[in-house]
């Protein structure tokens, strides 16, 4: 018995170092791909289109991961919903690290042609399935073993902590091999970041497979095994359920999300691009920025979830998205004076509010759902407001930045709407919320 007790209290904790841990992985996989798109795969893939489109390419082809990823939150969020969550999250990650392990061995153009940005467009496609099967999951895993309900936003923040410690891995890695000179940073340097997730794929599948199956999944089993007489309505995929039962809530599930993922990929992504080409800063500049930057992020994911459990998740949503409105003008003042220091605090400043908002919404969001279609609900919720937003804020801003060089108030405006989607969508999910939760 004492055992058993044992298991039930370690479990909650597994389950949100296990959270962590993968999607620690799955975001370093997709933050590598990120940075190398800003960085070199303009050059070594696209070398037909020098300059702002040769970038602009390189980012479509990010975009493709965004564009990817609701189908990987509905097929995922399928399994997740029907078969579970632990199952479903292991296939993610097994799919995660090869691909990115592949791309690592892709030649380049001038190996193999055309067929090198094809071939890279596909193993992004994969990439943005498997990282939008893998969201969903791990929030539900770790706030579905929550002791307390009361706690769940603490506990889903560690699958939100994943975000930050991946983006931090990656700059390490990427400071790394930048210190090669130009030619071997170009010729092998860069495929290093990829090569390397092979090793942390076999640490997060040994994580991931200790896990016991969600509580609150194995419940609603249970209890749909009980009720035979509703069957032909359970027989609903969870996604139809989803569609055809709650559009509005998942319209502002999915806008509830924008300042999470849009945000973030205007001041980890866009800012890379924007900084070493219409700024004149060094790429080692920028990431030494985003190094200390995402330190500032892992260190405010759970304090931020903490505070928002003793003040109400709602109220601290709304101030953190309120406040980012106004952060990208002190950003972009900060940012054009050049310098590492007023660099890493404009960029600091911003992703300060940012970071504290995405900490919390995803255990907001997650108790929107019912637990029949929650995997699915949140999945599709998160990975849309991706493929309309994250992928194409980078595109946006990039376009942006060309047709206004020298003038930055184009891209605060950007980021200021951005905020204010997110504010006015949780103003209004407050009424359509399944679970009630403040």
């Amino acid at each position: 018995m004492k055992g058993n007790h044992q298991t039930a209290t370690h479990q909650p904790v597994r389950a949100a170092i296990a959270a962590f841990v993968g999607t620690m992985i799955e975001w370093y996989d997709f933050y590598i791909y990120a940075t190398a798109a800003a960085l070199v795969f303009g050059k070594l893939f696209f070398p037909s289109v020098n300059g702002f489109y040769g970038t602009l390419a390189a980012f479509g082809t990010f975009a493709v991961g965004f564009l990817a990823r609701p189908l990987g939150g509905a097929v995922f969020g399928h399994i997740g919903d029907r078969i579970g969550r632990k199952k479903s999250l292991v296939i993610t990650l097994l799919m995660m690290g090869s691909v990115t392990v592949l791309i690592g061995l892709l030649p380049t153009y001038a190996a193999i042609g055309v067929w090198a940005p094809i071939l890279l467009v596909a193993l992004r496609f994969v990439q943005g399935i498997a990282v939008g099967g893998e969201w969903g999951g791990a929030v539900l895993m770790a706030g579905e073993h929550s002791p307390d309900r009361n706690k769940r936003t603490f506990f889903a923040s560690f699958a939100q902590l994943g975000s930050p410690a991946g983006l931090i891995l990656s700059m390490l890695m990427f400071k790394l091999v930048t210190t090669l000179d130009d030619a071997a940073f170009m010729s092998w340097g860069w495929r290093v970041p990829f090569l390397f997730s092979a090793a942390l794929l076999v640490v997060g599948f040994a994580i991931r497979l200790s896990i016991k199956e969600s509580p609150d999944f194995l419940a609603e089993q249970a209890e749909q095994a009980r009720r035979a007489a509703a069957r032909q309505a359970e027989d609903k995929t969870p996604l139809l359920q989803v569609l055809r039962g709650a559009p509005g809530l998942l319209a502002l599930a999915v806008g509830a999300n924008v300042l999470g993922i849009a945000g973030f990929y205007f001041t980890n992504t866009f800012m890379l691009a924007y900084t070493t080409q219409y700024v004149g800063l060094s790429r080692g500049v920028i990431l030494d920025c985003l190094l200390v930057v995402s330190v500032m992020q892992f260190v405010i994911t759970p304090l931020s979830a903490h505070i928002a459990t003793r003040i109400g998740n709602r109220r601290f949503l709304l101030a953190t998205s309120f406040l980012s409105i106004f952060t990208p003008y002190v950003m972009f003042n900060l940012v054009d004076q050049g310098t590492l220091l007023s660099l890493t605090l404009g960029v600091g400043v911003a992703v300060l509010f940012m970071g504290a908002y995405y900490a919390v919404i995803a255990g907001y969001v997650s108790d929107s759902f019912p637990t029949r279609i929650r995997y699915t609900g949140i999945s599709m919720a998160y990975q849309l407001s991706g493929a309309i937003f994250g992928g194409l804020t980078p595109i946006v801003g990039t376009i942006l930045a060309q047709k206004f060089q020298g003038q930055w108030w184009p891209l605060a405006a950007l980021f200021s709407a951005i905020s204010l989607l997110s504010l006015l969508s949780v103003t209004f999910l407050a009424g359509r919320r399944h679970g009630g939760a403040a």
